[in-house]
């Protein structure tokens, strides 16, 4: 994994999950805990069955207030979770699933949520992802006239 500083670019992560993703969620937390990242978990806080709508919500909802500033959210295929944080206002979560289409998600959407799937993206792969989301900045520009129709 890089030695860069990850949280050059986002003062506060707010991460959480469903079941499925618990143990990714967890693992995710601590790897960026050991890499001085400043993280928020919105829970779960323990690994048993919950909807995961609640919990993209939070994260979202925790974003648009700006009490962080980017979210990771994790569930077994990452899908469920984008849909239901994408219905609040402000937020762009996307699936990401390797390198480029999370490079892509940060330099052109300015995604400011991550979706990962446990059940389909190994933890090291993952691991990377959060990271590479991190450290991608907004190219702005086109890109953001775009965004802004969204």
């Amino acid at each position: 994994m890089s030695n860069i500083k990850l949280n050059r670019i986002f003062k506060t992560v707010c991460i959480a999950s469903d079941h499925a993703g618990f143990k990714l969620k967890e693992d995710i937390k601590n790897h960026l805990i050991n890499k001085n990242v400043s993280i928020f978990d919105a829970g779960p806080y323990q690994n048993k069955s919950v909807d995961y709508p609640d919990y993209a919500k939070k994260v979202a909802n925790r974003i648009k207030s700006k009490k962080s500033q980017v979210g990771i959210l994790v569930c077994g295929s990452g899908t469920g979770m984008s849909i239901s944080a994408n219905k609040i206002r402000t937020i762009r979560a996307a699936v990401c699933y390797n390198l480029k289409s999370t490079r892509l998600s940060r330099e052109h959407n300015n995604a400011n949520i991550i979706s990962l799937g446990s059940r389909l993206t190994k933890k090291k792969l993952s691991l990377r992802l959060v990271e590479v989301f991190l450290q991608t900045k907004f190219e702005g520009g086109r890109h953001l006239r775009r965004v802004k129709k969204i």
